[in-house]
């Protein structure tokens, strides 16, 4: 194929493979990549417009045009979307497309206990693809490598987002999916995988666990490593780096957006590049939905360019980040989102699983024995989060039963919510009161 002009939208042969996946695309200048995004953003508001009801109706309320927004400004007059929307809108009120026209549903668990339910097209596939093939070549995979993939396959986009985009980049792929850790180990030892892709927590995990086998993972094939799906720290990096001998890279995305991909390090690991061909990104402030200056925190919101499905329009992610369009050593001209430091809601991510405390709380009320009294508490072990469920036994509850009843608790919120936590029953009375909101978690891990 030829060069890309700014109304084409596809696959861009590479020119320079040995350091680009899609060089073109990559290492265009600013000024075109900004003429791009605001010519695929008009058609997306457009497509938002005529095949989505509440996008049109708030459009309408707010005086927007799709084909009169050409500028920042203009994009601050569209109204935001949020995750909400998904779930009062379930299961597909927030598509652009039949349900028959779509290649595949993706969906995660929300606050209310009903799924966040995402499209997609055969074409979203195809851009999904090659932004995670883009992404790993970024991180340093290539075309002639073995890929462990260790993400969770099935409904979470994860296992499926980094198994098409290793299979686009050319690689071979080992869907292994999470859990069974032993296995896992061995696999890497005999399949000589040079590049890793999981949860970081998971891979911490997976190195104590072959320490204790009297496994050296330093000693493994193993080269890089693409983590994501939970914030991650610095020191964490570190840490991953150390104890398998690899170089740590961060990938970005999420369900809503698309899914892993939205953004990755270059091996030059100083932020993460946001594809801007595909995705328009924004950093405000939280609470005064204003811009903020260049290089300082704020929530990202990012509007999807290019989905057919599920165009998202100013969709608030709740991350708190800071952006750059500082040129990287890489040579690639897209913007790069540095590490996120938290969230401006109250989701907790523990080992790569999004939980809110209402999804924990669902399980506890009603169950027998205990009273509807409970709190979260958040700590760190090493580099690894841990959630202990705090439950009061009803009133009248013989101390014996307590450890049955801890089991079952911890048994229920791993087969609904999807985390492994403690359980400590306490008598009655011990959970503390309050007399305005209830506080529900206490978060003892340190602050960075």
């Amino acid at each position: 194929m030829g060069a890309t002009t700014l109304t084409e939208v596809g696959v861009i042969q590479n020119t320079d493979a040995a350091k680009y996946f899609d060089s073109k695309v990559e290492t265009m200048p600013r000024e075109a990549l900004a003429a791009l995004q605001f010519e695929r953003l008009r058609k997306t508001l457009r497509n938002a417009w005529d095949n989505v009801p509440l996008h049109r109706q708030r459009m309408e309320a707010a005086g927007v045009v799709p084909e009169e927004v050409r500028t920042p400004d203009d994009l601050r007059r569209v109204p935001f979307t949020y995750k909400t929307d998904l779930r009062d809108h379930y299961p597909y009120g927030m598509f652009a497309r039949p349900v028959t026209s779509l290649a595949r549903l993706h969906a995660s668990s929300g606050t209310t206990g009903k799924a966040t339910v995402v499209g997609y097209t055969k074409a979203d596939i195809d851009n999904w693809a090659d932004l995670m093939a883009r992404s790993l070549h970024a991180a340093g995979a290539r075309c002639d490598d073995v890929i462990h993939n260790a993400y969770g396959y099935g409904l979470f986009t994860g296992g499926l987002g980094a198994h098409y985009g290793a299979e686009r980049l050319g690689a071979a792929v080992v869907p292994v999916s999470g859990g069974g850790t032993e296995r896992q180990i061995a696999l890497i030892m005999d399949l000589k995988p040079r590049v890793i892709c999981a949860t970081p927590s998971y891979v911490l995990a997976m190195a104590e666990v072959a320490e204790q086998l009297g496994v050296d993972l330093r000693k493994s094939a193993l080269e890089v490593g693409v983590f994501g799906a939970e914030p991650w720290s610095s020191a964490m990096r570190c840490e991953i780096e150390e104890r398998l001998g690899i170089k740590a890279m961060d990938v970005y995305g999420l369900s809503e957006i698309m899914g892993p991909g939205v953004a990755c390090e270059c091996t030059a690991q100083s932020g993460l590049h946001g594809w801007e061909d595909h995705f328009l990104f924004e950093v405000l402030d939280p609470e005064t939905q204003a811009p903020v200056p260049e290089g300082h925190a704020g929530e990202l919101v990012i509007t999807t360019l290019t989905k057919e499905a599920l165009p998202m329009l100013r969709y608030r992610t709740r991350d708190i980040t800071k952006i750059t369009t500082a040129p990287c050593e890489c040579g690639r001209t897209h913007l790069r989102i540095l590490r996120i430091t938290g969230r401006s809601d109250d989701m907790l991510i523990i080992r790569g699983v999004n939980v809110y405390p209402s999804q924990i709380e669902a399980v506890l009320v009603g169950r027998p024995m205990i009273a509807p009294h409970y709190q979260l508490v958040v700590t760190r072990e090493g580099t690894l989060d841990q959630v202990l469920i705090e439950v009061e036994a009803q009133s009248g509850v013989a101390p014996e039963a307590f450890a049955a009843i801890g089991r079952d608790v911890a048994h229920h919120v791993k087969s609904l919510v999807g985390i492994s936590s403690q359980v400590a029953v306490k008598l009655p009375g011990e959970i503390p009161r309050s007399q305005g909101k209830a506080v529900r978690v206490r978060d003892l891990r340190p602050k960075e």
